[in-house]
């Protein structure tokens, strides 16, 4: 029997009053339904019964999941390649400007298959990568000439040597979550910036497809933050949450997907205009985008 993570209390405030607010499939590659629960306090949402660490792998493995293949197989991967080309550049000016820096030491955190750490090394800076997948690795080191460690390293890492860390879409997988915001918290420079970005339940893409929506991707998303929730766990931590950046392309990528979902098939243009309501929705308050990018400070 599988070894499965059962929650009593909440995983980021440890609250009590958590209860099943959806069940959602997993679409990827098991077929499987899991339930998801919100807890009353933080609104923090979590997959109630994900596989444990141990058992997580093989919800993995698929040539659909695009971040340890680096596929263009398909409509929806074809686009999410063409966007990442063009938003690499973007994340980079983003740290620039936040640590004030034109290059300095960065460590990226579930660096997938290293397109991010391969452009900022390019750019001057001193990176260091961790990927839990053996085969990410590789693609990365084939593709961009980046050589990823294992993230087994991560509790291994000095103190106060980054002055940049960021985590694209990273945390929502980890299991150990409060250890992670202990470490992270010591391995930051005084004055760095921690960059987090993960999908956001309270966007109006998520509203639109319900339980269908594909950020919810369980059960390799065991968190479903809102930004209420993020707050709530950075300051647990005595760290500062200081912006919040949205990503827009992550609306239309996850529109086109809960389509497909939804209904069978990707309806492209109702996906898109799902996608524009949510963004137009976000240009009044980032705090509504798909995915929100926050950035936190000591």
């Amino acid at each position: 029997m599988k070894e499965l993570v059962h929650y009593t209390h909440c995983p980021v405030c440890g609250a009590a009053a958590i209860s099943e607010v959806l069940r959602a499939k997993d679409y990827t590659v098991s077929g499987e339904t899991f339930s998801v629960f919100e807890c009353g306090a933080c609104t923090t949402r979590f997959t109630q019964d994900a596989p444990g660490a141990a058992a997580i792998a093989p919800y993995y493995k698929s040539e659909n999941y695009i971040s340890h293949t680096n596929t263009s197989k398909g409509l929806v991967n074809t686009l999410y390649q063409w966007v990442r080309k063009r938003t690499l550049k973007q994340k980079r000016k983003l740290i620039q400007r936040q640590t004030g820096l034109a290059a300095g030491r960065l460590l990226d955190l579930g660096s997938g298959t290293g397109a991010f750490a391969g452009e900022m090394k390019v750019n001057g800076w001193n990176v260091t990568g961790l990927e839990p997948d053996a085969d990410a690795r590789q693609v990365a080191k084939d593709s961009f000439g980046v050589e990823l460690q294992d993230t087994g390293r991560f509790y291994e890492l000095g103190n106060n040597q980054f002055d940049a860390i960021t985590m694209w879409h990273v945390l929502e997988h980890v299991h150990d979550l409060q250890g992670y915001l202990a470490k992270l918290k010591t391995l930051l420079k005084e004055k760095g910036r921690l960059v987090i970005a993960v999908p956001n339940y309270t966007s109006g893409d998520a509203a639109a497809y319900g339980a269908c929506w594909a950020a919810y991707d369980v059960p390799r998303h065991l968190y479903h933050f809102s930004p209420a929730a993020m707050k709530s766990l950075v300051e647990k931590h005595g760290l500062r949450l200081l912006e919040y950046k949205p990503m827009w392309y992550d609306s239309f990528y996850v529109s086109l997907l809960s389509s497909k979902y939804k209904n069978g098939r990707t309806r492209l243009a109702a996906a898109f205009f799902r996608g524009l309501l949510s963004n137009l929705a976000a240009l009044r308050d980032t705090k509504k985008c798909s995915s929100v990018i926050y950035i936190i400070g000591k």
